[in-house]
């Protein structure tokens, strides 16, 4: 009963619509004992009467009124029909318009741990297969249900009024049936469950792999790719055949009896014919319309069959419409002001799925104080930076930003005085302009042109077909490492927000382009708090403070050259990059 509540919920707005295509379903379908009256009048009066010939003859207006009657009723029910299907439609489609707004909206509210437990391919069969399933339903399962319903009870209730031990002879069989396809219920709901699992492999799949081709490429790994593609194809190919053929082995028995509905009319009515019971009219009218009972029960297995996928669509639906995020995004109306960028760590732990990733992290960074964060692979850096737009909520301690606790800032006005660049850069399938000015749509085109020569951008972009107005791929597919890297910058960089967060943005340039860039850092023409994650001492040199992170800890912390007096973990970094260097210079020299 609950996904039933949920769609009423869901029709707000084209409930009306709705209620009024149910009642017209159920009169359109009462309808269809019409025909089969008139023609038992007809046979009973013009064919089998033994006064047939003289009331051809002195009642003809009445036989041509009941035939144009006949015509009337049946361009009627399908005038009905046509204006019924719109208003399902129209209801259907607006339900469908308005829950993926809302489903889009939803998953775009939703925190980081969220995404990092669900699949994207999974997110997507979701938005589309799954959803569409329910439209179909309310559209056309529903409405075949009440249909069908409405023409078996209608049929009965004519059956009763002509006579009553032959329906209940007709009747005899609904149970039997009724049982059959209780049982194919109960036994082909959860192969729908774990068909729509392995539609959502499926599609993670492909989607993994569409977006890492150039991986695949990379390693010459199509073939294997191929066949990780056929096995999760073959798997859904199989749910699939298997759950359409368990309609198979019941089959037999629901069209067996369906089709003994006639048989039972032939002995059973031919019996009453022959005894006077019932006219040759009134049997003509049991087998015109003896398809009101046959049918449903002859579409019950397929009614049940799409209801059971309509129950695992919705169940994977209403897991992303009541999902709740853990940081909640309020978008409050709050008059928006520039932060001045202090930034504290104060005794910050974090856990991720009970693995410490971060334990017990004090620091402070002044406005406009530039820190640099080095460490190794899996040191806590990128989670760390992560904790200040509230990507990640801290586990233990606080992390305070001009000096109140981020989670009691609202979000929108925390994240609008953050900029943000990653080493995993992701451009839009837009023109370069659009990317750089994507934090600020309304930005003057000579302020991206600025920005873009801050990041070392400017350059290469201008030798670009279109230049500004080049349209990069998904992705940033055309583009260099280096040139999405500074594209990046150059969006992050034009918010111009009093906190700056680079993680890792140069590590796919050149010497020169990046001491332009470390330039740019300190000519900026408005006061930022800068955060850097580097790999290079040179990148992290120029910082006004280092930060050394190990198995999220806090090891080292003090200048360029406070650090290297220490000689830890830095200097010997810095001994490494430095010797590489004279290897290279002692190289070219012999050359």
């Amino acid at each position: 009963m609950f996904q039933f509540k949920w769609l009423w919920h869901n029709l707000n707005g084209d409930r009306a619509r709705y209620i009024i295509a149910l009642c017209l379903s159920v009169i359109g379908s009462s309808l269809t004992i019409i025909n089969p009256y008139i023609g038992q009048r007809i046979v009973d009066t013009f064919i089998a009467s033994d006064n047939a010939v003289k009331n051809l003859t002195d009642e003809r207006s009445l036989l041509i009124g009941l035939c144009f009657g006949m015509i009337g009723f049946s361009l009627l029910r399908t005038g009905l029909a046509y204006f019924t299907t719109l208003l399902y439609e129209r209801a259907s489609q607006n339900m469908l318009f308005r829950v993926r707004i809302y489903l889009y909206n939803k998953i775009q509210g939703q925190d980081m741990q969220y995404y990092d437990r669900n699949r994207t391919g999974d997110l997507m069969t979701k938005m589309t297969g799954d959803l569409e399933m329910v439209r179909h339903s309310l559209a056309w399962i529903i409405k075949t249900i009440i249909e069908s319903l409405t023409i078996f009870l209608a049929a009965v209730v004519y059956f009763f009024f002509i006579d009553v031990s032959l329906t209940l002879w007709l009747l005899i069989l609904s149970p039997p049936i009724l049982i059959v396809a209780f049982i194919f219920a109960r036994r082909v709901r959860p192969m729908y469950v774990d068909l729509r699992e392995r539609l959502s492999q499926l599609n993670t799949t492909t989607q993994e792999n569409i977006a890492g081709n150039r991986v695949v490429k990379a390693f010459a790994r199509e073939e294997f790719e191929i066949r990780k593609f056929t096995e999760k194809n073959v798997n859904y190919s199989t749910a699939n055949k298997k759950a359409a053929l368990v309609w198979l082995d019941y089959f037999p028995y629901l069209e067996t009896l369906s089709q003994a509905f006639n048989v039972i009319l032939m002995i059973a009515g031919g019996l009453l014919v022959m005894d006077g019971r019932i006219t040759f009219g009134e049997f003509s009218a049991f087998s015109a319309l003896i398809w009101g009972l046959s049918n449903p029960m002859r579409n019950i297995g397929i009614i049940i069959n799409d209801i059971q996928r309509f129950f695992a669509s919705l169940t994977k639906i209403i897991d992303v419409y009541y999902a709740q995020p853990q940081i909640v995004n309020e978008h409050n109306p709050v008059v928006k002001h520039r932060y001045k960028g202090s930034i504290e760590f104060d005794n910050v732990s974090f856990k991720y799925d009970s693995a410490t990733v971060l334990e017990n992290i004090s620091f402070k960074i002044a406005p406009g104080e530039t820190v640099a964060i080095m460490g190794a692979t899996g040191s806590g850096k990128t989670t760390l930076i992560n904790m200040i737009p509230r990507f990640y909520d801290v586990t233990k301690g606080r992390v305070l930003v001009d000096g109140k606790d981020v989670r009691k800032l609202e979000l929108d006005e925390l994240r609008g005085n953050i900029g943000v660049a990653t080493q995993d850069v992701l451009l839009f399938s837009d023109t370069i302009d659009g990317n750089i000015a994507y934090g600020n749509p309304d930005m003057p085109e000579e302020e991206v042109t600025k920005f873009a020569k801050l990041a070392a951008a400017h350059d290469f972009i201008r030798k670009m077909p279109e230049g500004y107005d080049t349209v990069v791929g998904e992705r940033g597919v055309g583009l260099s490492g280096g040139q999405k890297q500074r594209i990046a910058l150059a969006r992050a960089m034009a918010v111009q927000p009093p906190i700056l967060i680079l993680d890792d943005t140069t590590s796919a340039v050149d010497n020169e382009t990046e001491e332009h860039i470390q330039r740019s850092l300190k000519e900026l023409e408005f006061s930022c708090t800068k955060i850097i994650i580097a790999q290079r001492v040179s990148t992290t040199s120029q910082a006004d403070r280092i930060l050394i992170l190990e198995n999220g800890r806090v090891i080292e912390e003090g200048t360029h050259a406070e650090l290297l007096a220490k000689r830890g973990y830095y200097y010997g970094v810095f001994m490494l990059q430095n010797e590489g260097i004279e290897r290279e210079v002692t190289a070219h020299g012999k050359e």
